[in-house]
């Protein structure tokens, strides 16, 4: 852990922790809708419209150039380990579209009257440790005297056009995995409530600052039928996207999704992000009732720097799992893709 002499609470200085912060899906339609007619660009092969992960741009030469950006206010008290979550959370959206990352610029407003530069250089650190860990360069960035903290990155990146992934390409009967363990909102709200314990928080952190790396890798496995990341709107915001831009519904075997331990305990003591119940607001409604209120906290738990939501032909679950092994995964379905139902998701 990196500390200055006097320990900072960052998460003190800030409404909203990590992607918790992100605006309800319910709010971004009503931000997003235009009545300016669209411009078709011939180009661009990924925009706003299937709410991807980033947007996609064709090179003509058989490869595209990948752009992203991603910032929010401290989900950890540490100025270091901000840095460093909130950096990896923006690399990876380049990871969940098969690319490779090739540089960042940072993105960073401090509040200047409050908190001392030293801190904001703290955060920076995490961020360059982040992407050096990616192998690229932050390599520029903009600053501004802002009320609240706020860190992130714009990244650009690059993929293969034929090994471009995409969140709403997947097929009826795709097995779905996912790569890193729920629960990472409710740990930090414990954090902000002061009830977790230090060896959950640092699970936590450990786990939002690891890189999903594992997402360049998929690139090429054609049957990864498609790829996204889990973040503010939690795994069940994430596969309603998924499931409605491929056409599809989807069934959660909830006895095999991944959690952080402890998260029943905290979730006992009522201890859950707001952005929970902003999810829900907006898509509790695409939910099968026999969905209960504990697997609705745990499905629409804002993750920050979550995990890869993967989906997979039925027909080479063995091969991916295999594959998966070899590179340090040990992964097993949490579910599946099925023909379109009344709801977006129900209960294996």
């Amino acid at each position: 852990m990196h500390n200055s002499e006097e320990p900072i609470k960052l998460t003190a200085f800030s409404h909203g922790a990590g992607c918790g912060c992100k605006i309800s899906p319910q709010i971004l339609d009503t931000i997003l809708k235009s009545d300016t007619p669209k411009k078709h660009h011939p180009l661009l092969l990924v925009g706003n419209e299937s709410r991807d992960d980033a947007a996609v741009f064709d090179w003509q030469n058989g490869e595209a150039v990948i752009s992203t950006t991603d910032f929010f206010m401290p989900i950890v008290d540490d100025p270091f380990d901000f840095g460093k979550i909130a950096a990896t959370n923006a690399i990876s959206d380049i990871y969940a579209m098969g690319g490779t990352p090739l540089l960042a610029i940072a993105i960073l407003g401090w509040p200047v009257d409050k908190l001392a530069p030293e801190i904001a250089a703290q955060v920076l650190e995490g961020g360059r440790a982040a992407c050096a860990e990616a192998g690229i360069p932050l390599a520029g960035g903009h600053s501004i005297d802002s009320p609240e903290p706020i860190f992130g990155l714009a990244v650009t990146g690059k993929v293969k056009k034929a090994e471009l992934k995409q969140n709403d390409t997947a097929t009826k009967g795709c097995k779905l995995y996912l790569t890193k363990p729920l629960g990472v909102g409710i740990l930090s709200t414990g954090q902000k409530r002061g009830i977790v314990s230090p060896e959950d928080l640092a699970r936590a952190v450990k786990q939002m600052s690891t890189l999903n790396s594992f997402g360049e890798k998929l690139g090429p496995l054609t049957y990864v039928k498609s790829l996204t990341d889990v973040t503010g709107f939690g795994l069940f915001g994430h596969l309603v996207e998924m499931a409605d831009g491929s056409g599809l519904s989807a069934k959660i075997q909830f006895d095999t999704l991944p959690l952080l331990p402890n998260i029943h305990s905290y979730l006992d003591q009522k201890c859950f992000p707001g952005g929970t119940s902003r999810n829900l607001a907006s898509y509790g409604h695409r939910l099968s009732d026999e969905i209960n209120e504990r697997q609705r906290f745990i499905g629409a738990d804002p993750q920050t720097s979550g995990g890869l939501l993967i989906a997979i032909d039925a027909s080479h679950t063995s091969e991916f799992e295999t594959f998966a092994r070899s590179q340090g995964f040990e992964l097993s379905p949490i579910g599946e893709l099925i023909e379109a139902q009344e709801k977006a998701i129900y209960l294996a």
